[in-house]
């Protein structure tokens, strides 16, 4: 069977296992890493309460170049003070240490560290510094090293989130792969995300920078579950040149970015997919905004209702529940002109209700992907897309037994 996992990529190794911090006894400590130094780019969250991990892996960037990325899950190292820093970094030097020790010498500053799971918990450095050495033992350029990685970053996820594509750019074939995590504390501008992505490409770390940012924002960015963000954010992407192309320049940076944008978008909507709870995926599309912020702003005031997502759990066609949210959002809007779609049904129009049948409605909201198409009437270009999913008793049982 093809590899397509992030151990896909040339010159990519990864591992998991588990070390001791679940209780449940899955995977709780991953390792990804690139046998040369990678350009590096990442987004982090805006949350002002932030995670040890995210303050040293924004230090560890911002020279625009990495080697690996260790991550714990089950433990956040958020509200830690000096000691969660300390930690942090120890986990870097332990990774760099063992790495080096294993044949592949790199620096303690050239890790970026991640950690998930339960705030206001110090690491159990005792068990991360038993387990590092035997992760190492386990790294792999194979299908099951990259499943392992995969399944070892998760936290309350149901399922593990795996994107994959190739596509030719600078005269090589480039692969582009990557994993994250996330089903609660998702919010637009990063939420209780991790993602990874690694690529073969060669590319400048500014380039790579400018390109991940733009993806971020339609992408990562567009992803609503509960209007929590997260302390943890994190999205980063590997480029280790090793596909034997050029260096991409022009119309090989386009070709780039669409392909990072089909891998992050599929991960995107694997977290909406995957919410706390949920059994449906939302696609929110507004157009006719007078800006694009504007239509975004409508999008994330229609996906984030409590009352639009409990109607879209019940299969209830209470499209007007849609619309007022919009008309709350602050987005400019001409009602009289207006137009709301579920999937292709028109419910709504010229600021009154269409004469479609009810339960052709019904019909369309009792599908488990749904569309809500609304056109603000202002004659503007302006659009915005969004996921999200939907709120069910489930949500409240996951978040009222898991302590964050």
């Amino acid at each position: 069977m093809e590899n397509k996992t992030i151990t896909a990529v040339r010159g990519f190794l990864a591992g998991a296992m588990h070390c001791g911090i679940k209780e449940s006894g899955k995977p709780d400590l991953a390792l990804l890493v690139s046998k040369v130094p990678a350009a590096a780019a990442g987004v982090f969250t805006t949350n002002k309460v932030q995670g040890a991990p995210v303050i040293i892996g924004r230090e560890h960037i911002a020279g625009g170049h990495l080697q690996g990325c260790v991550i714990n899950s089950g433990c956040a190292n958020v509200c830690t003070g000096q000691r969660g820093l300390r930690d942090a970094r120890e986990m870097c030097v332990l990774a760099a240490r063992h790495l080096k020790n294993a044949g592949l010498p790199l620096l303690p500053a050239q890790m970026l560290p991640s950690s998930t799971g339960v705030i206001g918990r110090f690491l159990p450095m005792d068990k991360l510094r038993r387990g590092l050495p035997t992760l190492v033992e386990k790294l792999a350029d194979t299908a099951q090293a990259g499943e392992a990685f995969a399944q070892g970053i998760l936290t309350t996820d149901t399922c593990v989130k795996t994107a994959y594509t190739t596509l030719r750019a600078g005269g090589s074939t480039v692969t582009i792969a990557g994993n994250c995590k996330g089903s609660g504390m998702i919010a637009p501008n990063m939420a209780t995300m991790l993602a990874y992505v690694a690529t073969d490409a060669a590319i400048a770390p500014a380039a790579l920078r400018r390109i991940v940012k733009a993806v971020a924002d339609q992408t990562f960015n567009c992803v609503t579950v509960d209007q929590h963000t997260s302390t943890s954010d994190t999205f980063v992407c590997l480029a280790n040149g090793m596909s034997g192309g050029r260096r991409l320049t022009g119309s090989g940076l386009n070709t780039f970015a669409a392909g990072l944008m089909e891998v992050c978008l599929s991960l995107a909507k694997q977290i909406a997919r995957d919410g706390e709870g949920a059994t449906k995926l939302v696609r929110v599309f507004v157009c006719g905004g007078r800006t694009s912020a504007d239509a975004k702003r409508a999008a994330l005031a229609i996906a984030n209702s409590p009352l639009v997502k409990t109607a879209i759990h019940g299969g209830d066609p209470n499209w007007g529940r849609f619309v007022s949210a919009a008309g709350y959002s602050g987005a400019n809007m001409d009602v009289g002109k207006s137009v709301c779609k579920v999937g292709k049904i028109t419910v709504f129009r010229a600021g009154r209700p269409t004469e479609v049948a009810l339960s052709k409605v019904e019909a369309a909201m009792r599908q488990t992907e749904i569309d809500i198409t609304l056109d603000l009437g202002t004659s503007g270009t302006g659009t915005a897309e969004v996921f999200t999913c939907d709120l069910s008793r489930e949500y409240i049982t996951i978040n009222a037994d898991y302590h964050t």
